[in-house]
C-alpha cells in the first residue's frame, strides 16, 4: 500500500460552548492539519505515471482547506446571541459557523469528509491544536 501525507496549518479562534472549563472562553490556536492519502496501484501513464498522486495536488487541495478557516473565529451554529453575531459582522470580523462543535475530533471528520468529496484517497486525517495535541479520523 502506496501512502502520501502533507500538511498545513491555519490560525483562528474558537470556543466550547456548554463546556465547564478554560476552552468555553474565546481562544485562538495554530492548527495543524495532516493528511494521508493511500492506494493500493501507481498511476501507470501520462505525466503522472509512477506516482499514486502528484504532491502538488494534494498539497493544493490541503492548503486550500486550511486556508478556508484561516484567521477567523469558528463557532458552533446557534451557540452565539445574534445581536453578536451582528456586532462582530458589523466590526468586518471574519465569522464561520459551523454545524458541530469546533473539537479538534470534530474537524478531524470533518476535514476527512471534505477531501474524501474532492475525491481524494484519503485514508487519515490528523488534527493537532498544539504541538502536542492531536485528534486523528481514518476510513
Amino acid at each position: 500500500m502506496y501512502q502520501l501525507k502533507t500538511t498545513a496549518s491555519f490560525d483562528s479562534a474558537h470556543f466550547l460552548s456548554g463546556y465547564d472549563g478554560k476552552c468555553a472562553n474565546l481562544h485562538g490556536h495554530h492548527w495543524m492539519l495532516e493528511v494521508s492519502i493511500q492506494g493500493s496501484a501507481l498511476q501507470e501513464s501520462g505525466q503522472q505515471r509512477g506516482m499514486l498522486l502528484d504532491f502538488g495536488d494534494l498539497k493544493k487541495a490541503v492548503r486550500s482547506l486550511a486556508d478556508s478557516f484561516d484567521h477567523a473565529l469558528i463557532y458552533e451554529e446557534n451557540t452565539l446571541r445574534s445581536k453578536t453575531v451582528e456586532a462582530l459582522q458589523e466590526e468586518h470580523f471574519r465569522l464561520i459557523p459551523v454545524p458541530f462543535r469546533p473539537t479538534a475530533e470534530h474537524f478531524a471528520k470533518y476535514f476527512f469528509e471534505v477531501l474524501q468529496k474532492q475525491g481524494l484517497p484519503v485514508s487519515r486525517v490528523t488534527v493537532y491544536e498544539t504541538p502536542d495535541n492531536c485528534a486523528e479520523y481514518s476510513a
